[in-house]
């Protein structure tokens, strides 16, 4: 068990498996703070940094934050590959900051048998626009706005069998910033947001309904999904983490019998800088889409919360 710490300032912590810590500076800002980083998970060293960088940042989003400055984390072998790689790497990790307006202020590398590359991300954020994951409510609209398949294609891309189209569609979603979508949500009635990464849709999902003490309802046909996801999965290229994700969430949630396995597969599927999942409050989730969307976001309403029945999810 960690140990635990009764500190003052400390509005966020690790307690309900939050996006991101929150420390109160003034009565009004706080800073915003998290760290990830992560082995390759696409052949082109530029990409990865772009997704890596993409990642890193979308936890201050999720969080309702700005993100400000980033330090690289770097682990890279001392021999067997070019060093003009890892150059790639940080350059496409620096171009997604300076898209996204954060400042690199440094770093810090090992040697390391594994490439692994990712930051940590300093930010702020408003007191009053905290999104913690225990703010979700009774009655609300849930909305994602990415699809589902990363980790379904990208484990078919490290066994050679990926199509380049269906390669692509999943780099263009996971390079895309969390940015906007946060700004968007951030202009109506939005009691919670979590982005979808490791945990796959059901496991961060799960996260907000344990901590919101509420029942997530997901319609399982309205959830987007990336091209080729549902064949990879039939397939069985199953990341491990997939299956982590399984034994460990599955007793929380309640799945019908109608939905098909390889269905399943993608919903415990963990992703890569994948979409926000917004609790939105009912009024406002018409609005909120239609502006998700007048910038092609893609964002559609996958269910709604009710109060807590027993199972913290629900798969129709």
């Amino acid at each position: 068990m960690m140990p635990r710490q009764n500190l003052p300032g400390v509005l966020v912590g690790y307690d309900n498996s939050d996006d991101a810590g929150v420390f109160q500076l003034t009565s009004d800002i706080s800073v915003v703070q998290t760290v990830d980083y992560f082995p390759p998970i696409v052949d082109d060293p530029y990409t990865y940094g772009q997704i890596a960088a993409s990642n890193s940042l979308s936890d201050i989003y999720a969080m309702g934050g700005q993100p400000k400055t980033a330090l690289s984390i770097v682990g890279f072998p001392a021999k067997g590959v070019e060093f003009s790689v890892l150059g790639d790497i940080m350059r496409g990790g620096l171009d997604k900051l300076n898209e996204a307006g954060v400042a690199l202020l440094g770093g810090h590398s090992v040697r390391d048998d594994e490439i692994k590359f990712g930051y940590a991300v300093t930010g702020v954020i408003e007191n009053n626009n905290i999104k913690q994951n225990s703010a979700a409510r009774p009655g609300a609209r849930v909305i994602l706005t990415k699809p589902l398949g990363t980790g379904l294609i990208t484990t078919a891309i490290k066994r050679g069998k990926a199509k380049a189209e269906h390669v692509q569609a999943a780099v263009t979603a996971m390079v895309q910033l969390n940015r906007r979508a946060a700004e968007i949500s951030l202009q109506f009635r939005v009691d919670a947001m979590t982005d979808i990464t490791g945990f796959g849709l059901i496991g961060h999902a799960s996260e907000v309904a344990k901590a919101s003490r509420i029942c997530i309802h997901i319609d399982h046909s309205t959830v987007p999904l990336l091209p080729g996801a549902l064949d990879y999965s039939r397939e069985g290229f199953c990341a491990g983490g997939l299956t982590s994700n399984q034994e460990f969430f599955a007793p929380y949630v309640s799945i019908a019998d109608s939905i098909s396995s390889e269905m399943r597969n993608v919903f415990f599927d963990p992703q890569t800088s994948g979409g926000l999942l917004i609790f939105c409050q009912s009024q406002d989730a018409a609005a909120l889409l239609m502006n998700l969307n007048a910038e092609n976001m893609g964002a559609v309403e996958i269910g709604f919360t009710s109060e807590q029945t027993g199972r913290l999810l629900t798969l129709t």
